[in-house]
């Protein structure tokens, strides 16, 4: 054999050897793009490589810039699955066509359907209500029902609130949307914005620790981050509330994942969706993040568990997506910042 063919012989052996090798690692690595914290997934992640030989590759950003990033690649994205918060950003993800829709009686089984798309295309794995929270020294909880109620008089100059940029808010106003109506919902929003103590907070734990310190008596926030500042400090002078007990149940929202419909390892991706939705990892969920398992056959960690049961609003969380422009549109009306 000639030098030259002999060196098109070897070339081509190599190439072959080194795309093997690429796909053996594509097949081997889920690629997860996430607007969830780094800290709260790998744990997840590990576990499962564990238990499976399958490996990650996590890219983070805010759920906006994931979704443009997915739109753009299209079918030449190398993502596997789409990892993120609130129902609204699950919805959307889904009316943008980026996800596929999974046939898988695990996952139908272990997610009630109010906590997944109608399409099946998204699944939340993670429950936080988003609740009422007083000073203990300053209110006595039987004052407090709803979220309605806080726009009452007695509230005034004494109620503190998240901004409404953010998502947990305009999911909340949207669900109220529904179950109010559009008139009710907005004469709320401008009773809680003429009550309000001080500006708005940039996040849930600055909120609550101002209704620590006294700044103002009540507020709205997620139950993870309470729990998250309970867990360190259990002196920490704040009680949590479940509003709408004796209406329409407290607001509850997810956090979730659906496989990418373009993904290269879509098998591989519904498994560890499916995993996800049963015992170990729902239990990594309740431990890591003081969340409540989205599956129902799951207990939550033993904080959560003493802060009592409440009844969840029944209304499907792609509601809040589909509201969500008409929501963003009544708070600004309101004059809620």
């Amino acid at each position: 054999m000639k030098p030259i063919q002999l060196f098109i012989v070897l070339m081509a052996v190599f190439s072959s050897a080194l795309f093997s090798c690429s796909t053996k690692d594509q097949d081997d690595t889920l690629v997860v793009y996430s607007a969830r914290n780094e800290q709260l997934l790998t744990p997840i992640f590990a576990a499962y490589t564990e238990k499976t030989g399958k490996k990650f590759e996590l890219i983070t950003d805010k759920p906006s810039p994931l979704l443009e990033r997915l739109k753009s690649e299209g079918s030449a994205t190398q993502a596997d699955i789409l990892f993120t918060v609130d129902g609204g950003n699950l919805w959307h993800a889904s009316e943008s066509g980026i996800l596929k829709e999974l046939d898988s009686d695990v996952l139908e089984a272990a997610i009630p359907a109010q906590y997944r798309s109608s399409k099946n295309d998204w699944f939340g794995f993670s429950l936080r209500a988003r609740t009422i929270f007083y000073n203990k020294d300053l209110v006595d909880p039987s004052e407090l029902s709803t979220y309605a109620n806080l726009s009452d008089a007695r509230w005034n100059d004494v109620l503190c609130l998240r901004t409404s940029k953010k998502v947990y808010n305009q999911s909340l106003v949207a669900t109220m949307i529904a179950n109010l109506g559009e008139e009710e919902a907005q004469t709320t929003v401008k009773g809680w914005v003429d009550n309000l103590a001080t500006t708005v907070f940039s996040n849930d734990t600055k909120m609550l620790n101002a209704i620590n310190s006294g700044i103002c008596e009540v507020g709205i926030a997620n139950t993870y981050y309470y729990g998250r500042i309970v867990k360190k400090d259990p002196e920490f002078n704040v009680g949590i509330f479940f509003a709408n007990q004796k209406t329409s149940g407290t607001h509850v929202n997810v956090s979730g994942a659906g496989v990418i419909k373009h993904s290269k390892n879509p098998k591989a991706a519904q498994e560890f969706l499916e995993w996800l939705s049963q015992g170990d990892a729902q239990k990594l969920f309740a431990e890591l993040n003081q969340e409540y398992p989205a599956n129902p056959s799951i207990a939550a960690s033993a904080e959560v568990q003493a802060w009592g049961d409440f009844i969840a609003d029944e209304l499907s969380i792609e509601k809040a997506g589909q509201l969500q422009t008409k929501s963003v549109m009544l708070m600004d009306n309101a004059g809620y910042q």
